[in-house]
């Protein structure tokens, strides 16, 4: 066996990376010294060149900072987080789940690792890009210098977006309360950098958003890796879905979905969601083969793909399952319905599949499921068949993850209209999209849910598994219900069985204790309380009911 099982060590402190940055040394939301700045590129692209591909790194380089650790992998690894902390997504509660603390809601203890990185990701994007930008004057004009600029302050806005919605609750209602800090080369003394207002961190991201969108125009990227127009205008939805400015959400959303067309029935009818260069794809991480080696375990196919030899997901049976409360909504009918294999370890995504293990064998088909050798473990019930790998079985841990995808945007016109006043068009666009791509019975109201819970439903399907899961919960203010009274309602580990309500301050992440012991003026959040076995057991979200 491959792996090493054994327990993994929550660091008490700081863990000690092996490479050596600022980071380490300075408050995380701070700004980078003088002597660090890259020497200025001003109308000179060709200087950089090799500065701008290193603003994508954060996004999901295994042991990006050097831990050597399996859940150092970037934001890759704080969407992961996010589903896990969410209702739907889960994995087993054992000795090798480094991600146990998400399921617990543990990950807000100070000392541990996971929080930490969730907080060094975004503010190392943010960093490089401050730096990078920095590099250029004002008036440049320059075409491809302006394109990289339009991508360096995406990538900024995107961080900011990640961090606004995990230190405070959803944007409306809460504009002026903390969110984090402002990281600037304008900070005079990053020691003493407060928390900026929620307000303050959205009028950075839509100046960097609206920036980007006119810096972007007519670039033709090279790869889906990077960020054009397109992705820019996806992002700004996002920004506008988030403050409720809906009207300006779907017209950017449909500007960002221009010239794409979502996955197929037969597309989306085996396992998939694994190259950048798939048709419906509009940004994701593009991992290669000598990328992963740096450290196979710290990828999404070592966690959340069920096919990956080199993972611990097979090798463990820390499967990602998805909540059968979930599940159980899907119809029959709908082809997403095979993205997890059932109660009885069936799902018609393994058809037509082989797992060729050598000398240890192979299996084919529904026999997949169970079969077992010193890499791989039987499947659980609801184990995600959603994410497929190349080939069955792969060790390389090169599949690529997507970012965002055309069916996000077109959920986001669909709810945007509905709440900006035109409810029959959202309902027009959801219909369309669910009956040609998904299931050719739909009918929005069939569920008996409201159109606002049936299209977040919509998304948890659709969605699951790309990161949206605990921030659309708090984005749309609902509680996070992970079962419905019962221990039989669910397949939650019971470590993980239990509700927590929309307005509880534990859904708030905590500063860790690298930003605390040198940011004096961060005061942090408080409210709540870790959650507790079965807590809340009336609780219901609207959608799982």
């Amino acid at each position: 066996m491959k792996l090493t099982r054994y327990i993994p060590v929550l660091f008490a402190g700081l863990v000690l990376a092996a490479c050596t940055d600022m980071n380490e040394i300075k408050p995380q939301s701070g700004t980078m010294l003088a002597s660090q700045k890259q020497e200025t590129i001003a109308a000179v692209p060709s200087r950089a060149s090799a500065s701008f591909a290193g603003l994508f790194r954060p996004l999901g380089n295994p042991n990006y900072f050097g831990y050597g650790t399996p859940d150092d992998y970037g934001v890759l690894m704080m969407l992961f987080c996010n589903d896990l902390e969410s209702a739907d997504a889960t994995a087993s509660d054992n000795n090798y789940n480094w991600f146990s603390v998400c399921g617990e809601y543990s990950s807000r203890t100070a000392s541990y690792r996971n929080p930490m990185i969730r907080y060094r990701t975004p503010y190392m994007i943010i960093a490089n890009a401050n730096d990078f930008l920095a590099g250029f004057p004002e008036d440049v004009t320059e075409e491809s210098s302006l394109h990289m600029i339009g991508q360096a302050k995406a990538l900024r806005a995107y961080a900011y977006m990640l961090l606004a919605s995990d230190f405070q609750f959803c944007y409306v209602g809460h504009e002026q309360d903390p969110a984090v800090p402002i990281s600037s080369p304008d900070i005079e003394d990053p020691t003493h950098n407060p928390r900026a207002t929620m307000e303050q961190i959205y009028t950075i991201v839509m100046d960097d958003l609206d920036s980007a969108v006119e810096c972007l125009e007519g670039y033709e990227r090279p790869t889906k890796k990077y960020i054009d127009q397109n992705v820019a205008y996806g992002l700004r939805a996002r920004a506008n879905l988030n403050m409720g400015k809906y009207a300006e959400a779907a017209a950017d959303a449909e500007k960002a979905a221009a010239g794409y067309e979502p996955a197929s029935v037969e597309e989306v009818s085996k396992p998939s969601f694994q190259d950048i260069s798939e048709h419906n794809w509009l940004w994701g991480y593009d991992m290669t083969a000598d990328e992963a080696k740096a450290f196979r375990y710290a990828t999404t196919s070592s966690w959340l793909r069920s096919f990956s030899a080199w993972a611990y997901a097979a090798g463990t049976a820390t499967y990602t399952c998805i909540n059968k409360i979930l599940y159980d909504k899907i119809p029959e009918s709908d082809v997403r319905k095979g993205w997890w294999v059932n109660a009885d370890l069936y799902s018609p995504l393994l058809d037509g599949l082989t797992w060729d293990a050598g000398e240890a064998g192979s299996a084919s088909g529904q026999a997949i499921a169970d079969f077992e050798y010193d890499d791989k473990l039987a499947f659980q019930p609801y184990t995600n068949v959603k994410f497929g790998c190349t080939p069955i079985g792969t060790t390389d841990n090169a599949e690529d993850m997507p970012l965002m995808r055309v069916e996000e945007m077109i959920l986001i016109q669909a709810e945007a209209y509905a709440k900006s006043g035109n409810e029959q068009k959202g309902r027009q666009i959801l219909e369309n999209f669910v009956k040609t791509y998904r299931d050719p019975q739909y009918s929005a109201s069939a569920g008996g849910r409201s159109f606002a819970d049936e299209v977040w439903f919509q998304r948890r399907v659709e969605l699951w598994g790309e990161g949206f899961g605990i921030h659309d919960t708090k984005r749309l203010n609902k509680p996070m219900v992970r079962f419905l009274g019962t221990a039989e309602s669910t397949n939650v580990s019971p470590a993980f069985r239990y509700n927590i309500a929309a307005d509880d301050g534990w859904l708030n992440m905590r500063f860790n204790n690298g930003e605390l012991n040198t940011n004096f003026s961060v005061v942090d959040n408080t409210g709540g309380d870790l959650p507790k076995m079965d807590q809340n057991p009336t609780l219901r979200d609207g959608v799982t009911d």
